[in-house]
């Protein structure tokens, strides 16, 4: 079964949250832990996410097979929306309460 499996985090994170004088990394980077973790099954017709925590402002959307999708409060996938490759891994900025709907996309 081809799964998309979604991570939401509030924001960004500090490498270096304390300023250390040495290694000091700029980077933008999810703030771990994540606040909620979910999974969706890819299939032939638009699915849906269940709404993102309201602490929800970044997804991590990492999927195991090709595939569209759209984000939106009540959003439709379809051959024509943004595309991912199989085994690829995006951060996307989103609203609260939004959902991603998935659709396979060979």
């Amino acid at each position: 079964m081809a799964t998309v499996y979604i991570d939401e985090y509030s924001g960004l994170g500090d490498m270096n949250p304390n300023n250390a004088p040495f290694r000091r990394m700029n980077g933008e980077i999810a703030q771990t832990p994540a606040i909620a973790n979910q999974t969706v099954s890819i299939t032939a017709g638009s699915v849906q996410s269940n709404a993102f925590n309201s602490l929800t402002y970044l997804v991590r959307v990492h999927t195991d097979s090709v595939m569209s999708f759209a984000f939106g409060a009540n959003p439709t996938a379809s051959a024509t929306t943004a595309r991912m490759a199989a085994n690829q891994t995006e951060y996307f900025a989103v609203i609260p309460g939004q959902k991603i709907a998935v659709i396979t996309n060979t």
